[in-house]
This record gives C-alpha cells, sequence and structure tokens, in this order.
C-alpha cells in the first residue's frame, strides 16, 4: 500500500464551507494558501509563487472546524492526497488534487488557542492531572 499521507501548513483563504450530504455525513471544504519564501544571501526574504490546496473534512471534525477555525487563520493540515477526474458539460477534461484531512489544527506560532473538550468521539477516561506536591528530582507527572 502506498502512503501518500502530506502535512501542509498555511492559511485560509475562505471560512470552511459546511454542508451536509445526502446520506447526513456532515463535511466541510477548507482552503489553504501557501506561500514559498525564501531567504537571499543579504538576509532578506523573497517571496514565491502562492500554492492553493482544497481539502475535506467530514463528521465531527467538520462540525468543529468550522466552529474554530475562520478565514486568514495560520493553520496545520495532516491527510491524504487525492486525484479526481471528470469531464465537463461541454466536454473538457478537468482533474484535482485534493486532501482528504485526517487532522486540522491552528498553528500556534503565531496565535493562541483556548481548547474545550467536545463531548462526542473521546474516551470516558478522565483528564490526566498534574501533581504539585512533588520532590525536586522527580517528574511532575
Amino acid at each position: 500500500m502506498v502512503d501518500n499521507t502530506v502535512t501542509i501548513v498555511g492559511n485560509l483563504t475562505a471560512d470552511p464551507e459546511v454542508r451536509v450530504t445526502d446520506g447526513g455525513a456532515t463535511l466541510a471544504e477548507i482552503r489553504i494558501a501557501q506561500n514559498k519564501r525564501k531567504r537571499n544571501s543579504d538576509g532578506s526574504w523573497e517571496e514565491g509563487d502562492a500554492m492553493y490546496f482544497q481539502g475535506t473534512v467530514w463528521n465531527d471534525m467538520a462540525e468543529n472546524a468550522a466552529a474554530s477555525l475562520q478565514k486568514g487563520m495560520r493553520v496545520i493540515v495532516v491527510g491524504r492526497l487525492n486525484y479526481r477526474s471528470w469531464e465537463t458539460q461541454d466536454g473538457q477534461n478537468r482533474s484535482v488534487v485534493d486532501i482528504s484531512i485526517d487532522e486540522i489544527a491552528p498553528s500556534l506560532r503565531w496565535a493562541k488557542a483556548n481548547i474545550e473538550r467536545s463531548s462526542g468521539g473521546g474516551s470516558s477516561s478522565p483528564q490526566p492531572v498534574a501533581r504539585e506536591n512533588y520532590e525536586e528530582d522527580e517528574a511532575p507527572f
């Protein structure tokens, strides 16, 4: 089996677009731009051409992404590449490579996030709690 996992870091070019399929599954379409920059010999940055990606998030993660992410945010996406092709009504062949997103999160390089644990899909085990009274040479967990 070929592993085609990719990791993309870029900015959202639009808010996630949520819709529900005929079968009742929720999906969100994600659009990301990634700018190629390189450092010149004098230390300055040179902007390159932007690359654009689109991806799909499903079910609870789609709802969470729509509630948490918005246009302009820097995100980290991990997913699998998919190739699709089709013929338009006027007979032209079209194709696209998109990302089936397994994980998506805001980048914490230039932003803070407040995490709110959702009730669905998680484990029933309690959150680990850090100990406050530990010995100096002992790990604090």
